[in-house]
């Protein structure tokens, strides 16, 4: 088995129906280059001002498919073969910020896929180590980034969480994909003081943090939520906690546990103009999440991923509590708030999708639910909501998802 990203598939369907269309005129990708720095990742919190340089340098589209290269400056993951994804770019440069490099730092980049993460880092530090594990995918990346000449970069095809040892110790490491821990020989190989960026967890519930190495220990800073992918079939095979497609459940449905101090709700990922509100009184609990946005076509949004085997379940029961304030559609019709659940089969390709909504203008909070048949072929399933291209103000709190009957 494959180590996998869920989310590209949903950023496809997000793609397929929203602003990210394939365009008449060959893009100008500096033009579009610039906006996704302005717009998706200085927008959007990211202030590293050489990060931010980095990014403006560095020509994505070159690191992808033809097929994708009109997408490569949207803030989505774009598949470049064997199931494997190019992050988006702000998780990148988000990571990277973090990260901290400097122009002395020698880095060590687990999963290298395309290679757009090592060619972010590689003006910012002395030198980048990156490994991948799928050969194919490790002398393509190593291709590319020659012929884009950045020399010091250096590809390794094989295991990553045995680290580079021959290379070792490293000022900083980057993970982009998820282990069940930190694999034990990574820690050894971190200098001490440096700094570790990696997502762990369970498979679809994941914390990216932050660790620094002290007195050969590392201390952990929870940074945000996220959805990355294990390393390997082993490493997947490996983990204790594993994900019950026959009982499929949402986790955290009131955003009631947030993940340290970033006050975003765990076990939710890629949130976009959202926050937390506990100022007011909430359906259940103490806080629900609310959605903004000014701008028509702007996807504002949240999303989590969950088993779900069709052969097990016949129907899930799809539910929440929703309010809606001034919302009105967005720069195409279906662009109107919902809370979505879209499934997928086994290679993570979408069979199927249903909704409660959409919402629109000024409504008070009102119980929403829905009864829908799930597909067959499904094994996976994306929950995504939010104002999804409409303006205004969304307000959800009690999410759940539900089996009704079983096979």
């Amino acid at each position: 088995m494959k180590r996998f990203q869920l989310a590209f598939a949903a950023f496809l369907w997000l793609a397929s129906s929203s602003i990210a269309q394939r365009p008449a005129a060959p893009p100008n990708y500096p033009e579009l280059r610039a906006a996704m720095v302005k717009d998706d990742l200085a927008g959007q919190g990211i202030k590293n001002e050489r990060v931010l340089k980095a990014f403006l340098d560095t020509p994505r589209h070159e690191l992808v498919s033809q097929k994708y290269r009109h997408l490569a400056y949207y803030d989505m993951s774009i598949p470049i073969g064997e199931s494997q994804t190019i992050s988006a770019p702000f998780v990148v440069a988000y990571m990277t910020e973090q990260l901290d490099p400097q122009p002395t730092d020698k880095v060590l980049e687990i999963g290298t896929g395309s290679g757009f993460q090592a060619a972010i880092l590689s003006p910012l530090c002395k030198d980048v180590y990156t490994i991948e594990i799928v050969e194919q995918l490790g002398y393509t990346a190593k291709r590319a980034l020659e012929r884009l000449k950045y020399k010091n970069v250096h590809v390794k095809v094989g295991d990553g969480f045995k680290g580079w040892p021959e290379e070792a110790p490293f000022d900083k490491i980057i993970v982009t994909c998820s282990p069940e821990k930190v694999p034990q020989p990574l820690i050894d190989q971190l200098k001490e003081g440096g700094r570790m960026v990696i997502p762990v967890g369970e498979r679809y519930e994941q914390v990216l943090y932050l660790m620094k190495k002290e007195k050969g220990e590392l201390k952990r800073e929870i940074l945000r939520p996220t959805l990355f992918v294990p390393m390997t079939g082993k490493a997947e095979d490996a983990r204790q906690v594993k994900p019950d497609p026959a009982h499929p459940k949402l986790a955290n449905p009131s955003f009631e546990e947030l993940a340290g101090e970033s006050n975003e709700p765990v076990a939710w990922y890629y949130q976009r103009q959202m926050q937390i509100v506990d100022k007011e009184t909430a359906p259940d609990g103490k806080q629900f999440v609310r959605f903004t946005n000014e701008t028509p076509g702007r996807q504002t949004r949240m999303m989590q991923g969950l088993a779900l085997d069709g052969r097990k379940v016949r129907k899930i029961e799809l539910s929440a509590r929703v309010r809606c304030k001034d919302v009105r559609v967005g720069v195409e019709r279906d662009q109107l708030p919902t809370v979505t659940v879209i499934f997928f089969d086994e290679n993570r390709t979408q069979v199927g999708l249903n909704w409660i909504g959409p919402f629109q203008a000024t409504t008070e909070w009102s119980s929403e639910k829905k009864t829908v048949d799930v597909p067959p072929l499904a094994r996976e399933a994306i929950v995504n909501m939010g104002l999804l291209g409409a303006t205004g103000q969304f307000d959800v709190d009690l999410v759940e998802l539900r089996a009704v009957d079983g096979k």
